[in-house]
């Protein structure tokens, strides 16, 4: 079981409308992850003690299936779902070819499309540079991280590579140890996406990603992703790709498997924390309504641009 802390920390509670966070209800709150191999097994995590000052936990990537147990066994906490999704990998340890095999024939054909759409634009090949060691890192990061500024991830999350020490000296530590890999693919010269994978127990983990948003037309993140997969299938000891929590047409399009998950609230019964959970319950319903309306009407694309304005 992967271990948490137990120390709460203040997290937003988000009112989200794709990356586009419009308000956020704060809490403090023990975060309690699921590594991917906690939600294949199915077991129920541990919680620690919640501190009297503490509202409650959030447990991320909860099986679906333990979803009600884990309520039940919080007594008289209010439990509430914020989100369902499917945690997503792919399977590494048949090699590339297979992994290839096992897309969709849609998604090999689109695979190749962009792959040769790319390389046209910087003059034939792909250029794909792979940083591993310490030294490799600090230039990776120096460049991923100007290239993140322009990112929707950072505008609209917060999520683009971090720069600060909490991050880069782990990942310098990391380095060391052989348990980062991070990629850069440049389009004429120029850095036009970056993945960056701590990797633990054999599991390389989709961390922090982005792309300069001048090359959409060359689906950029997409090539990058492919070429990742490809050098991590040669791995020795890597043996899965997690998408991590949440789900989306990239993740879906790459994955070979995986695993039904909910995100649960367990709240301290206390009016605030009510009130907060009818907000988001209202909020969330208006989405899924919202959503319904868009699938109907076949605006999927408009709607995903408006999002990310």
């Amino acid at each position: 079981m992967t271990p948490v802390a137990s120390g709460a920390r203040s997290l937003p509670l988000k009112f989200q409308v794709g990356a586009r966070t419009l308000a956020s209800i704060r809490r403090d709150l023990v975060r309690v992850p699921l590594g991917l191999d906690d939600a294949i097994d199915g077991q129920l995590p541990h919680l620690p003690p919640l501190d009297p000052a503490a509202d409650g936990y959030l447990v991320t990537s909860l099986p679906e299936r333990q979803c009600d147990t884990l309520a039940w066994t919080a007594g008289g906490m209010i439990a509430f779902v914020r989100q369902r999704y499917t945690r997503r990998y792919a399977d590494l340890t048949i090699g590339f070819e297979a992994y290839l095999a096992q897309l969709s024939g849609n998604a090999r054909s689109a695979i190749k499309r962009k792959d040769k759409k790319a390389a046209q634009a910087s003059g034939g090949q792909l250029d794909v540079r792979r940083y591993t060691t310490p030294e490799e890192l600090a230039e990776f990061h120096g460049i991923a991280r100007r290239l993140a500024l322009g990112t929707y991830q950072e505008r609209l999350m917060g999520a683009g590579l971090p720069d600060t020490p909490d991050f880069t000296q782990p990942m310098y530590a990391m380095a060391a140890a052989g348990k980062v890999h991070a990629w850069l693919l440049y389009v004429g010269g120029e850095p036009a996406a970056y993945l960056y994978c701590p990797i633990h127990d054999g599991t390389a983990i989709y961390e922090f990603v982005g792309h300069d948003p001048r090359f959409n037309d060359l689906s950029v993140g997409a090539v990058l992703q492919v070429e990742a997969l490809r050098d991590l299938a040669n791995e020795p000891g890597v043996r899965r790709f997690d998408f991590t929590e949440g789900d989306g047409q990239h993740k879906r399009q790459f994955a070979t498997g995986g695993v039904e998950c909910c995100d649960l609230l367990l709240l301290r019964p206390s009016v605030a924390n009510r009130l907060a959970v009818t907000a988001l319950a209202g909020f969330d319903g208006m989405m899924a309504l919202a959503k319904a309306g868009v699938e109907r009407l076949g605006l999927q694309d408009v709607a995903k641009k408006v999002r990310r304005a």
